[in-house]
């Protein structure tokens, strides 16, 4: 018994000492709220705190990422979304207890529901024919988001039957709704489009996370077509630091919510490692520095595999970058609802880029980012025009972009931006040097 008693003291130690500690402080930053992680360093751990912080919507302003040896020392300077501190007490314990313990991802509740996964050729009216599909086949969705990219689309779809409020569990009912998607997705018999519909096997993992990783299988990165242009706007630059064996990232671009969310993941699901890392903003721009290596250790071996990070990590940055007005909608929950909805955006020539959409207590509250057939901001008399259609008690503009930017608008400024902050890894290098920061092998 004595022994017994021994092991679980033990135990509660190891847990202990393997359990992220979380200081939150209001009191040294007059702009910002300071939370500040210390966790053992392990694959992933970064992810799940900024994952944390961002499904709260919440702004990281500035972040210092650094390991010594095996422990991750992490800042995070983070407002709320109108840049005030946090002063919620609930909101600052939920986010010590979250981070003190395992998170499993996005609160969803996904018992009760049956989850699809899509991904296909991006096209006008394809959201439409999706949810018309849905609903013949008596399927009432529930939660779902739709992410666009370089001609591609990803989607997860949370479903339930609309007769019965059951998740759909017989497999000839799922396999004729797979089959009847992945017609849709396949489009006009496009041999290259590689559609996928299928129910979701990996539910626990983080919706947006798995969206991320969804595109990153549909090989999203790679130029499809001239009609899809990276963004100028983005510029991510990979170097080699061959005395400390790191992968020196440098990603520079327009600021916005989840960004680091987004770099990070993606970082992840590649199975690379971050070591060190520093996070500014300032007015409407973000510039971030990574020092990763592979999980076994070693930097980026060849010019093949850097360009591939280049690429990955301007398509992870595009992907929730989407153009166009904001659209959302808050209607009584009825069969057929996004269905109606989308074909009135596709009679009246509106592509929805990005979609989210949920049910609560009998009432949907769907979000589209839609722009005109060409990918251009749409015209303010036509988006009266729809709302005037589906209802303007209903449909409401909640975001329209202040600032078009045109193909090649200070694309060279943000390169030379890119190069000056590149030099940041000076500093870093200098620290190194003079034995202010330890390296980790």
């Amino acid at each position: 018994m004595a022994m017994k008693g021994y092991l679980d003291e033990y135990e509660k130690l190891v847990i202990r000492m393997n359990t992220p500690r979380v200081v939150i402080d209001n009191g040294v930053c007059s702009s910002a709220t300071i939370v500040k992680v210390d966790s053992p360093r392990g694959h992933g751990i970064l992810l799940e705190a900024v994952q944390i912080l961002t499904d709260l919507n919440l702004s990281i302003k500035k972040a210092y990422i650094s390991s010594d040896g095996r422990w991750n020392m992490d800042v995070f300077h983070v407002t709320d979304i109108n840049g005030n501190k946090l002063n919620d007490q609930s909101v600052l314990s939920y986010i010590e207890q979250s981070i003190e313990t395992v998170y499993y991802g996005e609160d969803i509740e996904v018992n009760g529901l049956t989850a699809l996964e899509l991904t296909g050729t991006d096209r006008i009216g394809l959201l439409s024919e999706m949810f018309a599909v849905l609903s013949d086949l008596n399927c009432d969705v529930v939660d779902a988001k739709l992410w666009t990219h370089n001609g591609r689309v990803a989607s997860i779809i949370y479903l339930k039957d609309c007769t019965s409020g059951s998740p759909i569990l017989d497999s000839h009912r799922i396999s004729n709704i797979e089959g009847r998607l992945k017609n849709v997705l396949n489009g006009d018999n496009d041999v290259n489009s590689a559609a996928k519909a299928c129910v979701s096997m990996d539910v626990m993992t983080h919706v947006e996370r798995r969206l991320h990783q969804l595109m990153f299988e549909d090989r999203d990165y790679e130029k499809r077509s001239k009609r899809h242009e990276r963004d100028p706007m983005v510029v991510v630059t990979v170097q080699n630091w061959a005395e400390r064996s790191y992968s020196v990232v440098n990603v520079h671009c327009r600021d916005r919510t989840k960004l680091l969310f987004d770099v990070v993941c993606t970082l992840t699901d590649m199975e690379y490692a971050v070591f060190h890392a520093t996070i500014n903003t300032s007015s409407d721009q973000a510039h971030l520095e990574f020092y990763i290596r592979h999980k076994d250790g070693s930097p980026i071996s060849s010019e093949a595999e850097r360009q591939r990070v280049i690429q990955c990590l301007e398509a992870a940055v595009e992907r929730r970058a989407s153009a166009g007005v904001r659209l959302e909608l808050r209607h009584p929950d009825k069969q057929g609802l996004l269905a109606e909805v989308t074909r009135t955006f596709r009679e009246n020539g509106l592509n929805v880029t990005r979609t989210e959409i949920s049910t609560s207590c009998g009432m949907a509250t769907n979000i589209f980012y839609v722009t005109d057939a060409n990918g251009n901001g749409a015209d303010s008399k036509l988006i009266e025009s729809v709302r005037d259609k589906i209802g303007l008690e209903w449909l409401r503009v909640k975001e329209i972009p202040s600032v078009i930017h045109k193909k090649g608008d200070g694309e060279e400024e943000q390169q030379t931006k890119a190069v000056l902050v590149s030099l940041g890894s000076l500093v870093w290098k200098n620290l190194f040097s003079f034995g202010l920061i330890k390296s980790c092998s």
